[in-house]
């Protein structure tokens, strides 16, 4: 049954490259090694982090769910940026324990409020679902930092419940995350949308649970159908399928 967004009376959205970006991360990682006496081209490393998140993040796993820790979701990070390391060469000139070290470092870089910023159409966005009456949570594989983040950037109050895949030890795609977040807000799955860029994450996962789902497309290298901005949910009143 295909249903218009005002037929949903609660709204559940990812958060990363969904309502937040760090729109600079080659620049980041350029400048840390700067410091580090190690000098690399920007765009080189702009297409290795696309490169890695195509392998190791834009993945369609629909089976084997672990359980989800600080510990994995720190481990996972660690080993991506380890790849991006070992693609521009770092490995010639430091030792296993430096790219170590440098990787624990870069996860606690990016998962702190500092580089991270809203997608331009957020704020109208959870504004106008307010002034609707919508109910608003969070469903996100994200560190402990999330809720810090969303406050960091002034959002976390438009957000109840906000479930952190890292601190109720499920992520997504594992449809009993979903299914735990219907029991948090006490809702059904047919009065749930679900909005989110990943299509296995957040479109096949939470169809599982029997919650609508559409995806978002936030960059160019992403492919497929989904929205361009939150906003058309509105501007259209269109039905999601």
């Amino acid at each position: 049954m295909r249903k218009a967004i005002q037929d949903y009376p609660m709204i559940y959205l990812d958060a990363g490259d969904t309502l937040l970006t760090i729109p600079a991360a080659q620049t980041i990682l350029k400048q840390y090694l700067q410091l580090r006496s190690v000098d690399r081209d920007e765009s080189h490393i702009n297409e290795l982090f696309t490169e890695a998140f195509r392998l190791f993040y834009y993945v369609d796993k629909q089976d084997n769910f672990v359980v989800c820790s600080p510990e994995s979701d720190r481990e996972f990070w660690v080993q991506l940026y380890k790849y991006v390391l070992h693609k521009l060469g770092i490995h010639e000139e430091w030792t296993e324990e430096e790219i170590f070290d440098c990787c624990h470092e870069l996860y606690d870089i990016f998962t702190a409020p500092e580089y991270y910023e809203l997608f331009d159409d957020v704020k109208p966005f959870l504004e106008q679902l307010k002034e609707r009456g919508f109910r608003i949570g969070i469903i996100s594989n994200f560190a402990p930092t999330l809720k810090a983040i969303l406050a960091d950037k002034g959002i976390l109050h438009y957000f109840d419940p906000v479930l952190v895949s890292t601190e109720v030890g499920l992520e997504k795609p594992d449809p009993a995350i979903f299914k735990l977040a219907l029991e948090r807000a006490g809702v059904e799955a047919k009065d749930v949308l679900y909005i989110g860029d990943h299509e296995t994450n957040d479109v096949w996962a939470p169809n599982q649970a029997g919650i609508d789902a559409i995806r978002i497309i936030r960059y160019s290298y992403h492919t497929g159908e989904g929205i361009r901005t939150l906003l058309e949910l509105f501007q259209d009143q269109q039905a999601i399928g």
